[in-house]
């Protein structure tokens, strides 16, 4: 649980940036020198999704393929996983979220931008499974379904009460963090690819279990601070 002053600090970081909060089995973290470019100002428009089957069965796209060679000259490093970090200093979030955007110009990337409601990254995997961040409920609860389905997977990697986490992952709002990231590329059955603002880890590849399709997840996290949708700069999305 988040105390009185990290969730005043968080209310500050909402008002000062557009944004919202946030947070491995099969991770794999990919380092590199490295400075982020031009932000979509929306995500795509609404489009409904047919369940959750039928987003595995989604081809490899073109837009996946063309970020996945802009990022595939990195090397790989095993990482373990874990629940949210701690919320930095505005200082450090600011010096974060400028490394984060050097990272993503350098690859001539651009974030689709969500909305900061403490559903960022429910709302990010929605809009690259879906097309739009609007079915973040779904996604959540696909998540929520994993974890609860196989919690000797899962539950090593939370250091509290297994049922207390599935119970506080279950509202809205709640962050989701590496370990649910995790669980979503299990559930979905599709590898994820994290740009992200930390100073020693540019890249991080999150593994599923079982890949039950070629389709990859692009996301952004601003350390603990908050995830995005990335695509190709260009993309008409």
């Amino acid at each position: 649980m988040y105390g009185q002053e990290q969730y005043a600090r968080w209310g500050y970081y909402l008002f000062h940036y557009p944004y919202t909060a946030q947070s491995d089995a099969n991770f794999h973290v990919y380092t590199r020198q490295g400075v982020e470019a031009d932000v979509v100002e929306h995500c795509s428009g609404d489009k409904s999704y047919e369940g959750a089957e039928s987003s595995s069965e989604y081809e490899f796209s073109d837009v996946e393929d063309e970020v996945g060679k802009r990022l595939s000259q990195m090397v790989s490093i095993p990482h373990v996983p874990r629940i949210n970090g701690e919320i930095p200093s505005f200082d450090e979030a600011t010096s974060d979220h400028q490394r984060l955007i050097d990272r993503l110009q350098m690859y001539d990337l651009v974030e689709c931008k969500v909305q900061g409601d403490g559903n960022c990254q429910f709302r990010a995997l929605s809009d690259q499974l879906y097309q739009s961040p609007e079915h973040h409920e779904f996604v959540r609860q696909q998540v929520v379904d994993q974890l609860e389905s196989h919690p000797e997977i899962y539950k090593e990697y939370v250091p509290m009460a297994y049922r207390e986490y599935l119970k506080k992952l279950s509202k809205w709002g709640e962050w989701g963090d590496h370990v649910t990231l995790q669980a979503a590329a299990d559930s979905y059955g599709v590898k994820i690819f994290v740009m992200t603002s930390f100073k020693d880890t540019c890249y991080i590849e999150i593994q599923p279990r079982i890949l039950k399709s070629r389709r990859v997840i692009f996301l952004s996290f601003w350390a603990e601070v908050h995830y995005n949708s990335i695509y190709p700069k260009g993309d008409s999305r």
